[in-house]
């Protein structure tokens, strides 16, 4: 009879949830070193907590939750989790998302998202919990070392500098996606980024790498970027890319993303990923020029919490 718990992560659990996450999924890129500091940092508004499931003693899958940041939407949270390929229809998928509901609803949430694979089963899973489907969206992955496209012109005035430029003062960068965020698509506006919310949440992440994060540069001033982590071996996660309002139209994303990809091959990383919501045309469009294929789908889950 297989012992199932649920239980608070613990510091020594960051490489098998780490692998639960990646099972069956090469299109994630999520390091055990990223886990433990999402579990680390200092962020009391978000009341993130990760609930891991053990088989027997051993750990076979986890949810990450939390309450969304960054909008002026209240109530609303996240859960995502995964559990291990051959511990699924086990119960321990039930039991993770139970947690994560019970905790959330502590802190007010009355609205759950969640990202579920876009396959029969998953969905067919989500539904019988009581999620509704939401927006689709698409990951795509580059194999690094074939050859990338020519880089267009560079208009006059524009230049291509690594984020370590912006190091010991990020906020032109934060004023940059703090702009472009409020297009992204998505249910929930993020209407409300803050900037030291940003620095807890993205700046500071470990797998964040500075040298291959490309800023494009309007006389003098930042105008776009593409955020880029890796897992520190061989795979590199374009993370966002955001154009200021004003800027866009001038191709300074493409010119970015490109650089940052350059950059990524020099430095031996093998494989590229990315997600782009399906609406989304115009950044799926840069990334079919840059070589993107389509690897994998995924559908937001949402379910209204009493």
């Amino acid at each position: 009879m297989t012992s199932l718990t649920i239980r608070e992560f613990h510091p020594d659990d960051a490489a098998a949830v780490a692998a639960a996450h990646r099972a069956g999924r090469e299109h994630l890129v999520l390091s055990a070193e990223a886990l433990l500091w999402l579990n680390d940092r200092p962020n009391p508004d978000e009341h993130f907590r990760t609930f891991v499931a053990e088989c027997d003693g051993r750990v076979v899958g986890a949810v990450r939750c939390g309450l969304v940041r960054g909008t002026t939407t209240v109530g609303v949270g996240y859960a995502n989790g995964s559990v291990l390929p051959e511990f699924r229809r086990r119960g321990a998928a039930t039991a993770l998302l139970a947690a994560a509901e019970r905790h959330l609803v502590e802190y007010g949430v009355t609205e759950l998202h969640t990202w579920l694979d876009d396959e029969p089963a998953s969905l067919a899973f989500a539904a019988a919990r009581g999620y509704e489907p939401g927006r689709p969206a698409q990951f795509g992955g580059r194999d690094l070392t074939l050859p990338l496209p020519q880089a267009p012109v560079r208009p006059a005035g524009v230049e291509l500098r690594p984020a370590t430029d912006w190091a010991d003062d990020p906020r032109p960068l934060f004023l940059v996606e703090a702009d472009a965020i409020r297009d992204e698509p998505g249910e929930v506006p993020m209407d409300a980024l803050e900037y030291e919310e940003w620095l807890r949440g993205d700046w500071a992440r470990p797998d964040l790498d500075l040298t291959l994060t490309v800023v494009a540069v309007v006389d003098g001033e930042p105008a776009a970027f593409t955020l880029a982590q890796t897992d520190g071996v061989d795979r590199y996660w374009s993370a966002f890319t955001a154009c200021r309002r004003d800027f866009r139209g001038r191709g300074l994303s493409k010119l970015a993303k490109l650089e940052s990809l350059r950059l990524a091959a020099a430095a031996g990383y093998r494989r590229a990923y990315t997600s782009n919501d399906e609406t989304n045309a115009p950044m799926l469009a840069v990334n079919a020029w840059l070589g993107y294929e389509r690897c994998a789908g995924e559908r937001k889950g949402i379910k209204r919490l009493k």
